[in-house]
């Protein structure tokens, strides 16, 4: 049963937030060509496009130039590392589809590292494969062969990122990720491995590589590209040209979109009052851009950043500033989403309610008209989000400690995933954003439901670890302490697990419909912004200060 007034002890924080690092630096910034962190600038643009137009065909003619299917694999995975698989995707769904048909890997003298590859690359695209590819390499009694794998760091590193990608009931691929993990460790330890495989190693035992950020994972691999003197032979002076010239164009763009963000958004923070809530705009744009950082996809990163802006003003006015009464009645005038409903708010409200609805209709504005519908899924899913979060607030002042699962229930709504799932789709193209991937979203199955859970659950590790706001209802680690009687160090081992899992079943929805797969992997891609933002038990979003390094790195410095 769920109980009343009980308490379990955790550290309390101030309910204030640090200014934001940033100010004005994106509305004031402006880069000069002599800017060593931008060596294309005094390239003109049209100089660039041509350049990028001449590497492109060179590089769309190596997927010919290959000899096997094994050297196919590794340009695509080569391509990925590097976030220019985009321009390629007609190539490498060719390369992948047959990949998938052909025997060639699946023979006795393939390596660990091409197997392995393939089993990633194909799993990652929606293609089954089972893991009793992996058979070969264990011993009689059904253990991973040691001497198989002795000093194949490579190969290694393959099997456990690949394992990574696992889906419920695969016992097989734990243990292989761990036999991968534990080998990798020794030789780290030894100082056998060289670089840049040494670093590789490092940061995958650190987070493996389905679930990183891929831009992240571009910064350290653009300057590791061709530094293995054993691979040099995988190394194309092209692929790491037209790399650091898309990157940097892209910094182009996206510097543009955050100067028009921050302008947006300190119009809204002063004019709607909410300056009680956290001032985390580029944070927001950061979040966005995990989900989709190509040029297509501009207007749809833009519209979810502003989602995501949202969500965090919602939840601040309802964890810092609001009365429970003034809760309700935001709730009941965002359920009734109308113009006359701003009557029922006291006056801090007023301007934030109308400046609520006028931004949605912007949304709209920015849509044809055939994709306006996709508003009215964003706004129900908001009005969701909206009606949980009153939920929590009548729990807090109530000193009420619902059971676990209802917590969840509850709570994983209130962490925003579900509103940015849906979001994620308005701005994009109708091939990804069909009113399937719409409903898919707004029922808040499978992958959605294991995006939010990843999400609440790793907020509140941290916050648990950091100290709670005043404000904050009782957190799904508290409830599960209260519940079950056990320790901390209990519950997040349980909760942990509970993220595995949740991980298990994004990796699933992949296979179930192919339809939904280019929804799935939007999905997937910002589930793994969740260690960026709240990893190692810390909250990087609200103290903001530790990602700041990150984003000019990705959007102000060359890589």
């Amino acid at each position: 049963m769920a109980s009343h007034n009980a308490s379990v002890s955790v550290p309390e924080m101030a309910s204030g937030f640090h200014p934001t690092v940033w100010g004005d630096f994106f509305i004031d910034y402006s880069p000069q060509p002599s800017q060593a962190c931008m060596p294309y600038t005094t390239k003109s643009e049209e100089w660039t496009a041509e350049r990028m137009s001449q590497l492109k065909e060179k590089i769309a003619g190596l997927f010919g130039a290959c000899t096997t299917t094994a050297e196919q694999l590794n340009l695509v995975d080569t391509l990925q590392h590097l976030s220019i698989d985009h321009h390629f995707s007609t190539q490498i769904l060719s390369v992948l589809t047959s990949a998938h048909a052909a025997e060639e890997l699946n023979s006795g003298g393939a390596c660990l590292h091409d197997v392995a590859l393939r089993f990633r690359l194909l799993r990652q695209q929606g293609f089954w494969v089972s893991p009793e590819v992996f058979d070969r390499f264990r011993d009689e009694n059904g253990s991973f062969d040691v001497g198989v794998a002795d000093d194949d760091a490579r190969g290694l590193l393959s099997l456990y990122n690949a394992a990574y990608l696992l889906t419920h009931g695969e016992a097989e691929l734990e243990e292989a990720a761990l036999f991968a993990r534990q080998r990798l460790e020794s030789m780290s330890m030894r100082g056998s491995l060289e670089y840049p495989l040494a670093q590789q190693v490092s940061r995958a035992l650190h987070l493996p590589l389905p679930r990183t950020v891929r831009r992240v994972e571009t910064l350290h691999y653009v300057s590791e590209y061709g530094g293995d003197p054993t691979h040099e032979h995988e190394h194309d002076p092209s692929v790491l040209e037209f790399a650091r010239l898309d990157f940097e164009l892209l910094q182009r763009l996206h510097v543009k979109e955050l100067k028009a963000l921050s302008r947006w958004w300190k119009d809204l923070y002063n004019e709607a009052g909410v300056t009680y809530s956290r001032d985390r705009v580029v944070e927001c744009y950061l979040w966005s851009y995990t989900a989709y950082y190509e040029e297509e996809h501009a207007r749809a990163r833009m519209i979810l950043a502003k989602m995501i802006a949202l969500i965090i003003l919602t939840d601040d006015t309802y964890d810092v500033r609001a009365t429970l009464e003034e809760c309700r009645r935001f709730d009941e005038a965002i359920q009734r989403w109308d113009e006359s409903a701003v009557s029922l708010l006291p006056d801090y409200l007023k301007k934030f309610y109308l400046k609520l609805m006028n931004i949605f209709e912007e949304f709209e504005d920015e849509l044809e008209p055939h994709e306006k519908c996709r508003v009215a899924f964003s706004r129900k899913a908001f009005q969701t989000l909206s009606s949980n979060y009153l939920q929590e607030a009548e729990w807090f002042h109530g000193r009420y400690k619902p059971r676990f699962e209802d917590q969840v229930k509850v709570s994983t709504v209130c962490s925003g995933a579900p509103f940015a799932a849906v979001g994620l789709l308005v701005g994009m193209g109708g091939d990804v954003a069909t009113q399937e991937a719409l409903e898919w979203a707004m029922g808040c199955t499978d992958a959605v439901k294991a995006f939010a859970e990843v999400t609440r659950f790793m907020n509140d590790l941290a916050s648990y670890k950091r100290g709670k706001n005043k404000n904050d209802v009782d957190s799904s680690v508290e409830c599960y302490i209260s519940e079950h009687g056990v320790t901390a160090e209990v519950a997040f081992a349980q909760i942990s697990s509970l993220i595995e899992d949740a991980w298990k079943t994004i990796n699933g929805a992949r296979f179930e419909n192919s339809k939904l797969l280019p929804a799935v992997q939007r999905v997937a891609d910002i589930t793994a912004s969740m260690p960026l933002m709240y990893g190692d038990n810390k909250d990087a979003f609200t103290f903001s200060d530790g990602l700041k390094g990150l984003i000019e790195r990705l959007f102000l410095n060359r890589p």
